[in-house]
């Protein structure tokens, strides 16, 4: 198969239309040809395309930015002379002096196929930027890794923030293409938009169920270290609302979780007798672990593995989103008074609560805290927005 930028740089005709137009690409580490090359060093090659400009999320162009809320600034390339811009420091959205340097941003961003994931939200940022001030935004697209399922509460209108772009549940099963077109209809942009589609991808072929075995698996972030952490990760995002450590300082982060003070075996026999059916699809394990940074670092801490992987993994039964719900249900059912919910300004989102933040409103922290909810009651809630979502996403599905 073909990503959009293997195909961008295969094929003159694609890239004809830039000719005589000053270009800048939007990327991160991830951003790799089939070869390997970041597609700065393979852009910068091209005879036919000026490079005028880089631009990085979150994290960085270098993803040199370990953790949430530190800003990258903005430099100089040392090889090809151009600015780099951050679309995660002094700003969010590019500027008009940020805009002045192109013509056309070509957007190649590995995404992980959740809502609260920030290159979603960056690449609406440069959508509606576009649209502003006559940009064209082209999309070289990637796989969404964890294929096409559908999970999660629809966020709430008025709940909209850096990791909330729009009204779509946790996870969205789109590429970051087909959520372009999705950000444009939805909010009714005048933009210059073209997708540089791939080839031969299988949304939820196995053995990747949206991740094709042949490509390498590079981070997009930081503490996105593998498919594995990728599946479980629409999941396992709310415990950076939790005070429970996510296994940020360990090797496999967003794939675990833990405190010093749970009883890890205890919350996974509980989550068994609450809801066994929301535990299909992957393996539980509980562990022990020490963080050497972030939430409890230094301290060991009791946890769970989700093992979202090799034989224990079936994509159509594996429901991260609800199998974290319950995992915080337990441990409130266990602890009734356990402080659960870290309070800060999360994602520069002042005064409301992370936990709501992250899911785009409050339900499922009060489902979560009343001791009279059962599994039942979630579905009741969410259910109906999934199956709305699902409606709503078929006419931009590319693949």
């Amino acid at each position: 198969m073909k990503f959009g930028i293997d195909r961008f740089l295969a094929d003159p005709e694609i890239r004809a239309p830039l000719v005589g137009r000053r270009v800048a690409l939007l990327a991160h580490p991830a951003s790799l040809t089939a070869g390997l090359v970041h597609s700065l060093d393979a852009i910068a090659a091209l005879d036919d395309v000026t490079l005028s400009a880089a631009f990085g999320p979150q994290h960085g162009l270098r993803g040199d930015k370990q953790d949430n809320m530190i800003e990258s600034p903005d430099y100089r390339d040392p090889i090809h002379g151009i600015p780099v811009f951050s679309l995660y420091g002094e700003v969010r959205r590019p500027t008009p002096a940020m805009l002045d340097s192109f013509d056309v941003m070509l957007i190649d961003l590995q995404d992980l196929g959740t809502r609260i994931y920030t290159f979603i939200t960056t690449l609406l940022y440069a959508l509606e930027a576009g649209a502003q001030a006559g940009k064209a935004v082209w999309v070289l697209d990637r796989p969404n890794p964890v294929g096409r399922p559908i999970e999660g509460l629809t966020l709430i209108p008025g709940w909209e923030s850096f990791v909330g772009a729009g009204l779509m549940p946790m996870r969205h099963g789109l590429t970051l293409g087909e959520l372009g077109h999705w950000f444009i209809d939805h909010y009714g942009l005048d933009v210059d938009y073209r997708v540089i589609a791939m080839e031969g991808w299988s949304p939820d072929g196995a053995p990747g169920h949206g991740w094709p075995g042949e490509r390498i698996w590079v981070n997009p972030s930081p503490n996105a270290p593998n498919v594995a952490m990728a599946r479980a990760y629409p999941g396992t995002v709310m415990l950076e609302g939790a005070t429970l450590s996510e296994g940020r300082g360990t090797t496999r982060p967003l794939e675990i979780f833990g405190a010093p003070d749970i009883d890890a075996r205890a919350v996974i026999a509980t989550m068994r007798d609450l809801a066994p059916h929301w535990l299909e699809g992957c393996a539980l394990r509980d562990i022990w672990f020490e963080p050497t940074f972030h939430k409890h670092v230094g301290r060991l801490c009791s946890g769970v593995h989700i093992h979202a992987e090799g034989g224990f993994y079936d994509h159509a039964a594996f429901r991260p989103w609800r199998l974290q719900a319950l995992a915080f249900k337990a441990i409130r059912a266990l602890h009734p008074d356990y402080a659960l919910w870290r309070d800060f300004p999360y994602e520069y989102a002042f005064g409301k609560l992370p936990i709501d933040v992250i899911n785009g409103g409050p339900g499922l922290r009060e489902w979560v805290d009343n001791a009279g909810a059962t599994p039942g009651d979630l579905d009741v809630l969410t259910i109906p927005d999934e199956e709305a979502w699902a409606e709503a996403r078929a006419p931009y599905l590319l693949y």
